[in-house]
């Protein structure tokens, strides 16, 4: 197991370093690089929305999905979870640039989802998993430490928080893959990769500060899309 690994050690590293050198990093780069990194997800999420193989049961999934995670309000369960966590680092530290609640809630929620919940974590860890193949999480881990830095220098140490669930869900998903992947095709990894490219459009959208989509709640979509992209395989397609 080496993706999980490298993700978490690169995710770390660069959220201490962010968070060190803050204060004495240019303000247009810290305000500037999140939209960059914005742009980067918007950009992923859309060379993986293109494998997609039935487009019908991957927009039922990301609708359905949201739903549920609209009854079980999974977004402020996060933001709750998130503002302890500020208030426990905040005993040691403070955000650098003075963040509101509310600004500095977004802020975490959104980089919860593109660090530890993502469409190329999921299947990097998944295809790992089976295959041995670090390549995808070798990729993301290049971009998580600059993207942890950008993120640490404003709102401090909190970042490398993102490390315990980050690692959780990726080391989970690697020792499950071999219980999942048999069960797939293709054509439903295709879907599953479309799926979480819709959610990191999403993220970035949100990252950028154009959209606030709730993303935390659309997470469920990347569960449910597969069943049903071999239920429309099997009886439709």
């Amino acid at each position: 197991m080496i993706g999980p690994y490298v993700n978490g050690a690169a995710l770390f590293v660069g959220s201490m370093a962010g968070a060190l050198i803050g204060p004495k990093l240019n303000s247009n780069i810290r305000q500037r690089m999140p939209m960059v990194f914005g742009c980067a997800s918007m950009g992923l999420g859309v060379a993986m929305i293109v494998k997609v193989k039935f487009l019908a049961p991957v927009t039922l999934a990301l609708v359905v999905g949201a739903l549920i995670g609209e009854i079980f309000q999974l977004e402020t369960l996060i933001q709750k979870g998130a503002s302890k966590a500020r208030k426990w680092i905040e005993l040691i530290t403070r955000p650098t640039d003075g963040l509101s609640q509310e600004e500095f809630l977004d802020k975490f929620v959104a980089i919860l989802v593109l660090f530890c919940i993502s469409g190329t974590g999921i299947y990097g860890s998944m295809t790992e998993g089976m295959t041995g193949d670090y390549t995808l999480l070798i990729v993301k881990s290049i971009l998580d430490i600059f993207t942890a830095a950008i993120f640490a220098s404003s709102m401090g140490y909190t970042v490398g928080i993102l490390v315990i669930p980050q690692f959780t869900v990726q080391g989970l998903l690697y020792l499950g893959a071999s219980l999942i992947m048999p069960l797939t095709t293709p054509d439903m990894l295709a879907d599953f990769s479309a799926c979480g490219g819709l959610i990191m459009l999403a993220t970035g959208f949100r990252i950028c500060s154009i959209k606030p989509f709730p993303v935390a709640n659309m997470i469920p979509a990347l569960i449910i899309v597969m069943p049903l992209s071999w239920l429309w395989s099997v009886y439709v397609g």
